[in-house]
């Protein structure tokens, strides 16, 4: 989703897009904006001078890099890869020396905003890594964002990323509780939302998502399963920082079970239809 919704503004800002994605049909909006399909990442990397991924994981961004017809197979003078997704700075570091290794500079540059933000060229960009590639390929990064933030060496872009997830997950199940609370005790939830926005303690998601949560409307725009793979990696990076985070333990447990109870293909806000249905005592 986040994918699609990049490169439709690259285009929309005349910037010329080759895309590819494993599940094919997936391209098909890009294809019909205008981006030429190419059939593996090698391909896509060697006609361009700018690789962006989107991926799940460290593990994906290993594959797609080093993988059979990987972007290390179009390696060539200047390529830069600037990496979107939100991965384990451990793995970011590993995988930044090796595509180093293949003539390859590599930009962290995960993102806060969904897709739609970033067709309205709204998303907030935390960078870190090859300070001369972030800075050679500002334009590009400018064109789908509000606001950039260069953070530092390899890996710091994610860590920051990662604590920014921690808060969209507190946020969505603290809201959730509240609006179950509410519910529980036959007050109306608008009421709750109504004195809640009046005061220090508002925040984007309560004044915007909130209300479709509470009329049961989670059209994702950020995966419910995308957030609790996030979480085992917040909690995998604090584990190798020598920490442990209990609050972020348990909303990987909620989460995780919400998963396991057929949520995950809901928003992330689809945490409340979960606890709607796990919360009542028998």
């Amino acid at each position: 989703m986040l994918g699609t919704g990049i490169g439709l503004r690259l285009l929309k800002t005349g910037i010329n897009v080759i895309a590819y994605n494993r599940t094919a049909d997936k391209t098909k909006a890009l294809e019909d904006a205008g981006a030429r399909i190419a059939k593996s990442p090698g391909e896509a990397a060697g006609l361009s001078d700018t690789v962006i991924t989107c991926v799940t994981d460290a593990d994906a961004l290993e594959q797609v890099s080093f993988g059979e017809n990987g972007i290390a197979q179009g390696a060539h003078k200047d390529l830069v890869l600037c990496d979107m997704s939100t991965i384990n700075p451990e793995g970011a570091v590993s995988i930044s020396k090796k595509l180093a290794d293949a003539g390859i500079r590599m930009v962290d540059a995960p993102v806060m905003g969904g897709p739609g933000a970033a067709m309205r060229g709204e998303l907030v960009i935390m960078a870190s890594g090859d300070k001369g590639a972030y800075e050679e390929r500002r334009g590009i990064l400018g064109a789908v964002s509000r606001k950039m933030f260069y953070l530092g060496g390899s890996g710091t872009a994610y860590s920051i990323k990662l604590a920014m997830n921690l808060q969209i997950a507190m946020l969505a199940i603290s809201l959730s509780e509240g609006i179950t609370l509410a519910r529980g005790a036959s007050v109306d939830p608008h009421k709750f939302l109504e004195v809640l926005n009046s005061t220090y303690f508002n925040t984007g998601m309560s004044n915007n998502k909130a209300y479709k949560m509470i009329e049961g409307s989670f059209e994702p725009s950020f995966l419910l399963r995308n957030l609790k793979k996030d979480l085992h990696t917040i909690n995998d990076h604090a584990e190798s920082s020598r920490l442990k985070l209990p609050l972020s333990t348990l909303a990987e447990e909620v989460y995780s079970e919400a998963v396991k109870g057929g949520f995950g293909d809901l928003d992330y806000t689809g945490i409340l239809a979960y606890l709607k249905e796990s919360t009542r005592l028998k």
